[in-house]
């Protein structure tokens, strides 16, 4: 039943992966360039003019890495897989936006913390 569920939402909802149309668009037009480590697979039409990516998951970009978005958009035209990034050894490991998510940041003394602290950088004014 689940399954069936996920099909109907697929013909008519883009932020649950792909929909029918972009499947029969990837199916007729698409020629696979490659996947990244989180599960998202890239294509490029057979003239190499367009570029695209159906997610593993949830649609939302910043799902895909540097390398990957550079390639998408048209910075370099080497596939992350054939020339990778030179990561310098300063350069933390890519993670996607994490708004609206239970591990989304929150500051000192925000009351979205388990165990908030209290603010310390705050003084009421006073009239004299």
């Amino acid at each position: 039943m689940l399954k069936i569920i996920k099909n109907i939402l697929r013909g008519f909802t883009w932020w649950h992966s792909q929909t029918l149309n972009t499947q029969f668009f990837t199916w007729r037009k698409g020629i696979k360039v490659g996947q990244d480590k989180t599960g998202n697979i890239f294509y490029t039409s057979k003239d190499g003019i367009k570029r695209w990516v159906i997610f593993s998951g949830d649609a939302e970009a910043s799902h895909v890495s540097p390398e990957w978005h550079g390639w998408l958009h048209h910075t370099w035209n080497e596939l992350p897989t054939e020339r990778p990034l030179i990561k310098q050894k300063w350069e933390l490991d890519h993670i996607s936006n994490m708004t609206g998510t239970v591990k989304a940041y929150a500051p000192t003394g925000s009351i979205k913390r388990s165990t908030p602290e209290p603010r310390q950088d705050y003084e009421a004014w006073r009239p004299q």
